[in-house]
């Protein structure tokens, strides 16, 4: 669904407005909405805006790289707690989990050895990892949040010693060919921007290179385009479950630490950055390469995202997360959310089901019990407060239930029933709810 004409030419005059004073050859953004491309801007014209063009996405690359390791552990073949020597066994820095290296905890430092990597030719995975000495351990893991390139290289070791692929082939195999998004490749394919340094003073550009990173690909080797990446910025608001269960986007999206401490606006997950924007938090990633910049920012709640792009190592008084934050933001505030599903009536309950729902008490507070016959759960919600995340089952059992969503994700309810067999009560987590105020006695 495309955007209001006015949302869409709000969007116009940001992204206008942001390129004459960042002083970029050409920015580009794109608007995705309920898994549909809502709306696409452009400025500059070197070269001129198209969404099929491809840029550098640089960091937005540790994203798929996260998804990877996700993907293996849910298949079994990994867990996040495991240290790092138990896939590459001897190296100096073997004691970090997988987990820490992900979410920038680990204490890794932020770069390898050898000149700047991202205007570097990259090595081959046997000289990458001879370079993984102790002292790579910048801090003790989880003392703060330190970004590190180097871990996300790491991952990329790790992802090829399980499953004896390289990242390249596993990124385009495992997510890039399900999610059909062609235009996001490993090397560039024409028509593709060429990124550069715009001089402070005079305006000249200078082109940069584009190397083949090799080892260090998990971290920033990518290239999309805006029609393509905002497929990926609608997988992670909406996933299929075919690549990634929800539940592991969700883990994925949930903060592993705050990086602001003074103010509580970003944080990092598992592979993504957290933003927050007034009381609107955003999930995504920024990236960066010589000659490029990239933002990628979801609101999952709506579903709703923005990917930007510029060919520009540099914006002149502002930033491409910036104008990534401002467009998403300017869209929900125009736009809070795509047409409601049309609710649908639906079949009766199962017959063990039906006599779950209705009113319950706890404590003199009333909740009330309803069944999603489409997603096959219970859906309990409080009365007092409707605005609180209601509480949803799955059966796991014959009057066995799991909790699937707030307070008790995780936590177990149990029915408890009469000697005829009649529902008397519910515990959850040891918490009984009975059908009057007065509780059981």
């Amino acid at each position: 669904m495309a955007l209001l004409r006015e949302t869409a030419g709000q969007v116009d005059e940001i992204v206008a407005r942001t390129q004459a004073g960042a002083r970029v050859p050409s920015l580009v953004a794109a608007v995705v909405r309920d898994g549909v491309l809502a709306h696409f801007s452009g400025a500059g014209d070197l070269p001129r805006p198209d969404p099929d063009m491809q840029y550098r996405i640089g960091s937005i690359s540790k994203t798929l790289t996260a998804a990877l390791v996700l993907q293996l552990r849910d298949d079994g073949k990994l867990s996040l707690d495991d240290v790092l020597g138990a896939y590459l066994p001897g190296v100096p820095v073997g004691a970090v989990t997988l987990r820490q290296l992900l979410g920038h905890v680990s204490g890794m430092q932020r770069e390898p050895d050898g000149d700047w990597w991202e205007r570097s030719a990259g090595t081959d995975l046997d000289t990458f990892l001879a370079g993984l000495t102790a002292g790579k351990l910048a801090y003790p893991p989880y003392r703060s949040f330190h970004y590190s390139n180097l871990a996300y290289g790491v991952l990329g070791a790790v992802l090829h010693r399980i499953t004896g692929e390289d990242w390249a082939t596993l990124v385009t195999e495992r997510l890039l060919e399900p999610l059909a998004m062609t235009r996001t490749t490993y090397h560039p394919t024409e028509p593709f921007a060429r990124g550069y340094v715009v001089h402070p003073w005079h305006g000249t550009l200078r082109e940069e290179p584009r190397h083949d990173h090799k080892a260090m690909a998990p971290a920033g080797q990518l290239w999309s385009t805006a029609a393509d990446l905002v497929k990926w910025a609608a997988f992670l608001a909406d996933p299929d479950p075919a690549v990634l269960a929800p539940a592991t986007v969700a883990e994925m999206c949930t903060p592993v630490v705050i990086t602001d401490l003074a103010s509580w606006t970003s944080g990092h997950g598992l592979g993504v950055e957290l933003f927050r924007v007034g009381e609107r938090v955003f999930v995504g990633h920024g990236g960066s390469m010589p000659g490029y910049l990239a933002h990628l920012a979801v609101h999952r709640p709506s579903r709703t995202g923005v990917v930007a792009f510029a060919n520009a190592y540099t914006m002149r008084g502002t930033s491409i997360s910036g104008l990534s934050l401002e467009i998403l933001s300017a869209v929900l505030d125009r736009e809070p959310g795509p047409p409601a599903r049309p609710w649908r009536p639906s079949a009766a309950p199962p017959a063990d089901v039906a006599p779950l729902c209705g009113r319950w008490w706890w404590m003199g507070r009333e909740y009330e019990m309803a069944w999603d016959g489409e997603r096959g759960e219970l859906v309990m919600s409080y009365l007092g407060v409707p605005a609180r995340e209601p509480w949803r089952f799955a059966a796991e059992a014959a009057d066995r239930w799991r909790g699937r969503s707030g307070m008790n994700d995780g936590e177990v309810m149990l029915v408890r029933r009469s000697p005829s067999g009649a529902v008397e009560a519910l515990d959850i987590a040891t918490f009984i709810f009975s059908r009057t105020p007065e509780g059981p006695q």
